[in-house]
């Protein structure tokens, strides 16, 4: 048989750069490939350039994959933004406060920055603002990101009649009691038995072992702010192939919450990794990253998956309880992250992308967009939009900060609202108030263009951190957060 003999013309001719590269593959490929074809060759050596961080670690491929790597950026070093950011496409531009637009320009000026886009739910953050996607090459950023990992929606669509929300409202609410934990640092007494707990990275990573037990002990819980576990109406209007739901009214249960301490201690240990190697001008620092051909960075992108697993984990785990307490399967689930980064294709080229605050959607992808506690949510598939990176919304975004709701936001105008609606809430507090948020229509119209409404979920049965005070009690002696 003819032994493999390829020539460097052939390797330029599929894209490959000037350089070294092209002999380490010449040689990579004779050597351990010498009774493949020409074309099985260039064909195995297309799919290293496309991705090569895929091929780091295999036991052939490695060397080439390692020279299609950007050389790492000097630590410790100064870094510029560049004078000209590069373009994105903004969705709902009207509705988007300033603040989170120049976030989005000083992201667009990153050196690794490729592509972006801005959702209509947009609002300033840390870093990238909510709701901005970003797409860089070779890098990841852990502010892009987020401190809350994988946080994400979960929703289990059961065949239960939704009246009997209204006429079973007390056996719904202790259902949603025992089922849940809400708060900054708590924790289960009895931890719940899962494989994300038992996975080897706990004891790989120096920063993870000592983040096991609690770990442990915290899945299946919900933070503060607006994580949050509902009871409500799911109305399909018509069978969609891909949701796979006859048309009709069903019982839906709608988790938000994400990777508790685990992503937190993660997301700040990186971060402060990220600032001290490349230092950017201002407030850009928080927009510092991490290459993933070194060590910080491959270390991140290993935590990062984690915290996101672990992340659906504690929704796993809340929804398997409240299953097994109505004694029904779920008929279907949808789930999604919206702070997380993913390796995908872009041009043929393969990217990071950091969705911030922003749901997946690409081609017949499912996903959840929130809206308020009194306003409805909205089961999605995407339509794989290229101009907004394959993203969408991750809710209705606040139009309020904390503090403003706070200060203009009464119990008064709270209870009226819930009372208008027919929702019944157990915790939350002012700065969640439906008056904090967009009108999650308006959020809904500005993206027509990149998902199709498929369902929409009615929130019913509230539950959020915190006591519910009493003058937002339907009834006297009735469960509570206390």
């Amino acid at each position: 048989m003819k032994k493999l003999s390829i020539q460097g013309k052939q390797i330029r001719a599929i894209g490959y750069p000037e350089g070294p590269v092209i002999s380490v593959a010449i040689n990579v490929m004779e050597k351990h490939y010498k009774h493949n074809s020409i074309a099985d060759a260039l064909e195995m050596l297309t799919k290293i350039l496309a991705t090569p961080t895929e091929y780091l670690q295999h036991e052939t491929l490695a060397p080439i994959a390692e020279k299609l790597m950007p050389p790492p950026v000097p630590e410790g070093v100064d870094v510029s933004l560049n004078q000209q950011g590069i373009s994105f496409n903004v969705f709902g531009s009207e509705h988007i406060e300033q603040g989170a637009m120049n976030q989005m320009y000083q992201a667009a000026k990153l050196p690794v920055a490729v592509a972006g886009a801005l959702m209509p739910d947009a609002h300033h953050g840390y870093g990238l603002p909510i709701g901005g996607v970003l797409a860089v090459e070779n890098a990841v950023i852990p502010y892009g990101v987020g401190v809350d990992i994988g946080c994400r929606m979960c929703l289990s669509v059961f065949d239960i009649d939704p009246k009997e929300l209204l006429q079973r409202e007390h056996y719904f609410t202790r259902e949603l009691m025992e089922a849940t934990l809400f708060g900054g640092g708590r924790q289960f007494e009895v931890s719940t038995p899962h494989e994300v707990i038992d996975s080897k990275l706990f004891s790989e990573l120096s920063l993870l072992k000592p983040l096991q037990a609690r770990a442990a002990r915290q899945l299946g819980s919900s933070g503060s702010g607006n994580h949050f576990v509902e009871f409500g109406e799911v109305e399909i209007m018509e069978p969609d192939e891909v949701l796979g739901i006859p048309a009709g009214k069903y019982l839906g249960l709608l988790s938000h919450s994400g990777s508790r301490a685990l992503g937190a201690t993660i997301a700040n240990h990186y971060t402060k990794l990220a600032k001290q190697k490349r230092r950017l001008p201002g407030e850009a620092n928080n927009l510092a990253w991490l290459q993933l051909n070194e060590e910080a960075g491959m270390e991140y992108w290993l935590a990062m998956n984690l915290a996101g697993d672990y992340a659906a984990a504690c929704h796993q785990v809340i929804h398997a309880k409240i299953a097994k307490q109505l004694g029904r399967s779920p008929m279907k689930m949808v789930a999604n992250h919206h702070n997380f980064a993913w390796k995908e294709l872009l041009n043929g080229k393969e990217v990071i992308v950091h969705r911030k605050g922003a749901t997946p959607a690409g081609k017949d992808v499912l996903g959840v967009i929130p809206g308020s506690m009194t306003a409805p949510g909205f089961i999605v598939k995407g339509k794989g939009e290229t101009a907004s990176l394959n993203s969408a919304a991750h809710g209705a975004g606040r139009r309020l900060s904390r503090t403003a709701a706070l200060g203009s936001v009464t119990e008064d105008a709270l209870r009226a609202v819930l009372e208008k609606h027919g929702v019944k809430l157990i915790g939350g507090g002012l700065d969640e108030a439906p008056f904090a948020y967009k009108d999650i229509h308006m959020v809904m119209q500005s993206q027509k263009a990149l998902v199709d409404v498929v369902g929409m979920f009615t929130p019913k049965i509230v539950r959020m951190d915190g006591a519910s005070p009493k003058s937002w009690r339907k009834q006297k002696n009735e469960i509570t957060g206390e």
